[in-house]
């Protein structure tokens, strides 16, 4: 649109916003004049803007007076029904909302058979379009003031209207409690078996993401082999076609790392994406396997807290060590020489990590959490700076960049 392209160079958000405003009232009050129904001309602005090279921009300015023009027309809409007249002929609203509903199923139905939907498509798309559409209202009231219908049909027919888009959540709460689990499509989910696991390692890592087979491949990169256990069938197949050795099975049963050689491993690796099923799988291993090593992944400070209440003594937070190696970097680029930068990010992690169980005695007290985290930070801050005024330059020629 020329005009639209005209205030676009502009850059103005709000002139834009205000320019598309003014289409959408320019064009209702076009359809005014020629004597037809405003809301029609608001809704034939609607599709052009929609349609237009603009319409993504238009759509984040109009997105947060969305809900609230949309609730102020169904609130109209509402205000506009003939409750008395619904309650004065329940027979005969029943019927029309019945007939249409029917009506519209059987074509939606039949649409969706040439289509060659499968059953459970079919049902909700037949299900979920056979109410009267919202524009059925801004049709009604055009009807009516062009006096097509009688007022009392027309108030009727908003009454059907508003009553079958009513009934349509309740169509497909049917659909699925009643119809889907009777006639649709029964997904046989075959449980696979856990694989028989040869050979045992000093070290069984259980899930074997992108977290696991960094682990994996470092270790087995130095010489370390590995049991390594997965319940993902499909990544254990795609894993060995990479040249791993993944077992599939879970990790949490007893009996499956008893199979994994746990009872005569030194470490386990809790590598799963889940808090909650390393947390289990932690807490059935320090009663079976007393003697296992147990190291666990950690997402964030709060599942360390959790871990640490269970009296885990190995954690490691997946975003300390790469924020801190960010970090490393920075001063790097700012100036500082590699090994100081390097010695500073080692220190930070050091003081973090004599933090995190002082800390998580007061996690579930967050008054007394947050006055001792100020507490720590501090310390860490203070402890910092005295590292980086004694003797900075000691040792730091060892190695370094370039310069």
């Amino acid at each position: 649109m020329p005009f639209l392209r005209f205030i676009a160079r502009i850059r103005l958000r709000e002139l834009f916003t205000a320019a598309a405003l003014l289409i959408v009232i320019a064009t209702a009050d076009l359809m005014i004049i020629v004597g037809l129904s405003p809301a029609l001309g608001t809704f034939l602005a609607g599709v052009v803007l929609a349609n237009s090279q603009f319409r993504h921009e238009l759509e984040s300015d109009v997105e947060p007076f969305k809900g609230v023009l949309l609730g102020l027309f169904f609130i109209a809409v509402g205000a506009s029904i003939n409750f008395r007249l619904i309650l004065d002929n329940p027979l005969t609203v029943t019927v029309l909302v019945l007939g249409v509903i029917v009506v519209k199923a059987f074509v939606l139905n039949m649409t969706g058979r040439m289509s060659r939907l499968s059953f459970d498509q079919n049902s909700i798309f037949t299900l979920g379009l056979s109410q009267v559409g919202e524009f059925a209202f801004v049709l009604f009231a055009f009807i009516a003031q062009l006096r097509i219908l009688s007022g009392h049909w027309s108030d009727m027919m908003m009454g059907v209207t508003a009553i079958s888009m009513a009934v349509t959540p309740l169509l497909l709460l049917l659909n699925e409690r009643l119809i889907l689990p009777r006639f649709g499509t029964k997904e046989v989910q075959e449980e696979r078996e856990a694989d028989r696991i040869e050979g045992e390692h000093p070290v069984i890592i259980a899930g074997f993401g992108h977290f696991g087979s960094t682990i994996g491949r470092f270790l087995r990169a130095n010489g370390i082999h590995t049991t390594i256990l997965d319940n993902d069938s499909d990544r254990v197949e795609l894993l060995r076609k990479m040249g791993f050795k993944v077992f599939y099975g879970d990790a949490t049963r007893i009996d499956i790392l008893k199979s994994a050689g746990a009872e005569n491993a030194k470490i386990l690796i809790a590598s799963i994406d889940s808090p909650e099923i390393n947390a289990e799988m932690v807490e059935k291993t320090r009663t079976e396997f007393p003697h296992l090593t147990i190291m666990v992944r950690a997402r964030n400070r709060t599942d360390a807290y959790d871990l640490i209440d269970a009296g885990v003594k190995n954690i490691y937070r997946e975003s300390l060590e790469t924020s801190v190696r960010i970090g490393v970097d920075a001063l790097v680029h700012l100036g500082f020489r590699k090994y100081t930068a390097t010695r500073a990010g080692q220190n930070f992690i050091k003081y973090d990590e004599a933090a995190l169980p002082r800390l998580a005695a007061h996690r579930h007290d967050q008054e007394a959490y947050i006055f001792n985290t100020r507490e720590e930070i501090s310390i860490q801050e203070e402890l910092l700076t005295k590292d980086h005024a004694d003797n900075p330059a000691i040792n730091d020629h060892a190695w370094d960049r370039k310069t």
